[in-house]
């Protein structure tokens, strides 16, 4: 059986709407970018879009942990949108084109699904996982020429979500604790070396400290990683939810006609835990 005879069925009238709907979207993009279009769409490159394509992800993760189904729907068209803006600019460079992209990641969803569009039987996620990363190492030979498990992660890449990468990598080949304990014991002996090394009063370009803080960081995040959460988007939520409670501190202060000073710390704190006992996030 081919795997095209796998395929789920999309109604003519179905296939109809998405065509049209698709067809008019990148219409509307590559007009933006023509000559009688946009300015500031025609000024835009890849690499200026790229920092505009993770604030949006960073959105619809917003919209979705907020249940905003209306919310949601619009960021999605947002990343869309970039993502196609993007395509159209290397289509308008000649470096490739869109109906390219899209017929890679179709043959690589096909490739990478034996289980799906083969005749491999597999129910379990983890080992679906595991034969994700077999096809991806040794059919499609990813990092064949390489000289690191490393060398796939882009060094442009936020340095957080780096090292939530690089531990991933690490772990995958075995170089990784067998219990949180050991972990938790890693992240005390951070903390340790830190207090150490901010006592000792001897580094006064404070390169000692900070690469502590950069140890305790990565600990963290480590901890993180073996708990399964992804710290990025941990500390995203925890921004937010700071964010809240700080502004639930504003208001309170505007009420009573204080300023936000130190020498106002202690009503400015005790507001603080008012918005922890509200349970603002």
């Amino acid at each position: 059986m081919s795997y095209r005879d796998k395929l789920t069925d999309i109604t003519d009238t179905e296939a109809t709407n998405i065509q049209e709907s698709f067809l008019h979207f990148y219409r509307i993009i590559r007009t933006l970018r023509s000559p009688e279009g946009c300015p500031w769409d025609r000024k835009q490159t890849p690499q200026s879009l790229g920092p505009n394509l993770l604030e949006e992800v960073y959105e619809l993760i917003d919209a979705i942990e907020n249940k905003d189904l209306s919310n949601t729907r619009e960021e999605l068209g947002d990343i869309l949108l970039v993502t196609l803006m993007i395509s159209a600019i290397y289509e308008e460079e000649q470096s490739f084109t869109l109906p390219q992209v899209l017929q890679d990641i179709s043959a690589k969803l096909i490739r990478r699904h034996p289980h799906v569009f083969g005749d491999l039987s597999e129910d379990d996620p983890e080992e679906v996982v595991k034969l994700w990363n077999h096809i991806k190492a040794n059919v499609e030979k990813k990092g064949e020429e390489t000289t690191s498990i490393f060398s796939s992660i882009p060094r442009t890449m936020p340095p957080l979500e780096r090292a939530f990468k690089i531990q991933k990598k690490a772990a995958k080949v075995g170089f990784d604790w067998n219990s949180v304990e050991g972990v938790f014991d890693k992240i005390h002996e951070e903390i340790d070396e830190l207090k150490e090394a901010i006592s000792s009063g001897k580094d006064r370009e404070h390169t000692a400290v900070e690469e502590e803080i950069g140890d305790l960081i990565f600990s963290v995040i480590n901890i993180s990683r073996f708990l399964d959460i992804n710290p990025d988007i941990a500390l995203h939520r925890t921004n937010k939810k700071f964010l809240k409670r700080f502004g639930y501190i504003e208001q309170r202060m505007s009420e009573k006609n204080l300023t936000l000073e130190k020498n106002n710390f202690e009503i400015m704190d005790n507001l603080w835990n008012e918005a922890k006992d509200e349970k603002i996030k």
